[in-house]
């Protein structure tokens, strides 16, 4: 028998109430997802939850909160640690699913991510070229066409989207790690 076909002690299909928790949490119903979690962890598949809350942080949160996969996976730390304690009656393990449950449930939500993992797997791949930017120092290639440290500096190692952050070694890191030759002209257009 699957997972999806065994039984909670309220006699709901396990699948079908994993269904129901994760689209509970899609929606910001919190009660309900608390109800569907607690469900299936009293039925004995509190790991099954945690494993779904993991992916729930990415698929369903994922860049609309880049906390909410470190903290989930924090408080199942927790949750690990206080299980090992076997403590029934106060059941303290019971609290960081719970809390897990309410980030994921409240938390902005955003699918980018499971949308870009099907772009990415799924979709046809079309052919792309190499970007003549990447073709810097580091790559055969790049030697071969004599592109040197100047050549890194402005165009492998150029950020968008920068911190707004003082660098203070900035200076330092391109006197040290500079041509003794000069780079050829650069025809990657990107400046």
């Amino acid at each position: 028998m699957t997972f999806s076909e065994l039984r909670t002690l309220g006699g709901y299909k396990c699948g079908q109430v994993a269904s129901a928790m994760q689209k509970c949490i899609r929606r910001g119903l919190a009660d309900d997802a608390l109800f569907w979690a607690t469900e299936l962890d009293l039925s004995g598949f509190g790991g099954y939850v945690w494993k779904r809350l993991a992916i729930i942080a990415s698929e369903d949160v994922g860049l609309a909160d880049n906390s909410a996969a470190p903290t989930i996976y924090a408080l199942h730390q927790h949750w690990l640690e206080q299980s090992k304690k076997k403590d029934t009656r106060h059941a303290p393990e019971r609290l960081f699913l719970i809390h897990a449950v309410l980030i994921l449930s409240r938390a902005r939500k955003s699918r980018i991510v499971d949308h870009a993992l099907i772009s990415m797997y799924e979709a046809p791949r079309p052919k792309r070229e190499i970007p003549d930017f990447a073709l810097d120092r580091h790559t055969a290639a790049g030697r071969k066409l004599k592109r040197g440290w100047r050549h890194f500096w402005e165009h492998g190692a150029r950020l968008e989207n920068k911190a707004a952050l003082n660098d203070p070694y900035e200076v330092l890191a391109r006197s040290v790690r500079q041509d003794k030759q000069t780079d050829l002209p650069f025809n990657g257009g990107d400046s």
